[in-house]
């Protein structure tokens, strides 16, 4: 027997007594599916969050999004950057005790995992498609970026005949929920 499926037998006055598993086991077929929405994107006004910090008051969720339970607990905080402020904001975190879930608040109007706005992020390719110049106050280095990652995914997902300029890709994918600025394909 290997020690994830092992049980544990106890002795009650003389007679042995089925404990079960020491503890749960994951990857069960018991288990919720994955996959489910884990950042929740909520409004929030970064001025505040930044004034208050761990003061700030965050909504709680209804449920979880993976198992739909209606119970969530709070689960501490994590460190996020934005742009505009020189140390990193709290984003606050929930844990579902039945699947162990973690969920993470996150201001709207932003991608995951990226700390400029998608309104900066839009204008700087609108700008580079009219002008072929880069936007100034943000580096170039980070507008390359993002526009190699818009055209690479033009590419991969809508072919090398897509004439209707960036743009309209980057509101292309926009709609059909996709990043379309992010690395991955």
């Amino acid at each position: 027997m290997s020690l994830f499926t092992g049980a544990f037998l106890f002795w009650k006055k003389g007679r042995s007594v089925y404990r079960g598993p020491p503890f749960s086991i994951r990857g069960s077929a018991n288990d919720p599916p994955k996959g489910g929405a884990m950042v929740i994107f909520v409004a929030v006004k970064l001025k505040k969050l930044f004034k208050k910090k761990r003061n700030y008051s965050w909504p709680r969720p209804e449920s979880c999004p993976r198992c739909n339970d209606y119970k969530v607990w709070g689960h501490g905080y994590t460190q996020a950057i934005f742009d505009g402020y020189n140390e990193p904001l709290l984003l606050k975190l929930y844990r579902c005790p039945v699947c162990g879930c973690v969920i993470r608040l996150r201001p709207s109007g932003y991608f995951k995992r990226f700390q400029a706005k998608i309104k900066t992020i839009r204008s700087c390719i609108s700008h580079k498609e009219k002008h072929n110049k880069w936007l100034s106050g943000i580096p170039p280095t980070r507008q390359r970026h993002w526009f190699r990652s818009l055209q690479r995914r033009i590419k991969a997902y809508l072919s090398d005949t897509w004439t209707q300029g960036l743009v309209k890709a980057f509101d292309h994918f926009m709609t059909l929920g996709h990043v379309p600025v992010t690395r991955s394909i």
